[in-house]
C-alpha cells in the first residue's frame, strides 16, 4: 500500500487557508493515484505530528504544498514528522532544486519519501501561466500582456526569491508574455509600484502564494491601488495608471495545482502516471514546460 500526505501551512484566523489543499487532496483522492490520501498542517487539525500515524500504508509520499524551500521544508516538517536521519543536504539543492529523500520512520515503521516543495517544481511556471488564463478569460493570453509574478520576498529566506525568479525567468523564456517581472511584497522590486515596470497596458498578476488570506486579498490589492478598501472589492481587471491590472489572486488555488502534487510524488518513486493522465484531464492541466 502507498500513500499520500499533503503538508501544509494552514491559519487559525483564516479558514480558506486549508481549502485548496482539501480540494487538491481531493481531486487526487479521486483519481484513485494512492491507497490513501491525507492532509495534514502546521496551524491547524490534523497536524504534522500525528499525520503519518493516520495511514496505514507502509509507505508514504510526502509533498510539501510550500512555495520555497527554507525553514518549514527543511526543519519543521522533518522535525514533526520525526524523519531522524533528515538532513537538507539530502535533497542536494541549490535553492530550487530539491527533489526527494528516502528516509524511515522508525516509530511508525515505514518508508517515508520525503519531497521537495510543490513552488520550486518546473510545472508550477505552467501552473502560473494557467492562472494568468483562468482570471483573463482567455486561453491564448500573452502576446500584448505583461506577467507579473509575485512573492513575499523576505531577508531571513533568500530561497523565497529565488523560486519567485525562478519561474518568472523559465515564463520569460517561454516568449508567451511581452514583458515577465518578478515583484516582491518585502523587498525590491514591489509590487506596490508594479505600474512601474511595465510598458504593456495589460498585466497580469499572480501572486506566487498557496492560498488566499490576509496578503493576496488585503495587502496585494491596496497596495497596487485595485481598491482603496479591500471591503469593498475590486473590478477585474482595474484601471491604474493607465494600464489594465488583471489579478489573479493565489496560484495555489488553480486546480492545475493537483498535478505539480502528483508529479513531485511520481519523481519520488510513486506510481501514478495513469492517475496524472486523469487529474490533467480533470484541471484541464498539461505536461510541465519541456516535457
Amino acid at each position: 500500500m502507498q500513500a499520500l500526505v499533503i503538508v501544509a501551512h494552514g491559519s487559525h484566523l483564516n479558514p480558506e487557508s486549508s481549502a485548496p489543499t482539501y480540494a487538491h487532496a481531493e481531486t487526487i483522492r479521486e483519481s484513485g493515484a494512492f491507497d490513501e490520501v491525507r492532509e495534514a498542517f502546521w496551524k491547524e487539525e490534523p497536524s504534522f505530528r500525528d499525520a503519518l500515524r493516520t495511514v496505514e500504508s507502509d509507505e508514504v509520499f510526502v509533498v510539501p504544498l510550500f512555495i520555497s524551500e527554507g525553514y518549514f521544508t527543511e526543519e519543521v516538517i522533518p522535525r514533526e514528522l520525526r524523519l531522524d536521519d533528515w538532513e537538507p543536504e539530502l535533497w542536494d539543492s541549490d535553492g530550487t532544486s530539491a527533489s526527494q529523500a528516502t528516509l524511515y520512520a522508525d516509530d511508525v515503521d515505514k518508508t517515508i519519501h520525503y519531497c521537495g516543495p510543490v513552488g520550486t517544481h518546473d510545472a508550477m511556471s505552467d501552473v502560473i501561466v494557467k492562472r494568468a488564463e483562468t482570471v483573463t478569460g482567455d486561453p491564448d493570453v500573452g502576446a500584448g500582456f505583461g506577467l507579473a509574478v509575485v512573492g513575499h520576498g523576505t531577508e531571513r529566506n533568500e530561497n523565497s526569491a529565488k523560486a519567485i525568479e525562478y519561474h518568472a525567468d523559465r515564463i520569460r523564456d517561454m516568449g508567451r508574455f511581452d514583458e515577465v517581472k518578478a515583484l516582491y511584497m518585502d523587498e525590491e522590486p514591489e509590487v506596490d509600484d508594479v505600474t512601474d515596470y511595465f510598458e504593456s497596458e495589460d498585466v497580469v498578476v499572480v501572486p506566487l502564494f498557496v492560498a488566499d488570506g490576509y496578503h493576496t486579498q488585503e495587502d496585494i490589492p491596496e497596495d497596487m491601488g485595485l481598491t482603496d478598501d479591500y471591503r469593498e472589492g475590486w473590478e477585474t481587471p482595474a484601471l491604474v495608471d493607465g494600464h489594465r491590472i488583471w489579478y489573479a489572486g493565489a496560484v495555489g488555488t488553480e486546480e492545475f495545482m493537483a498535478d505539480v502534487i502528483l508529479e513531485r510524488a511520481a519523481e519520488a518513486g510513486a506510481d501514478v502516471r495513469a492517475a496524472l493522465e486523469k487529474v490533467r484531464e480533470a484541471t484541464g492541466g498539461v505536461p510541465a514546460s519541456g516535457d
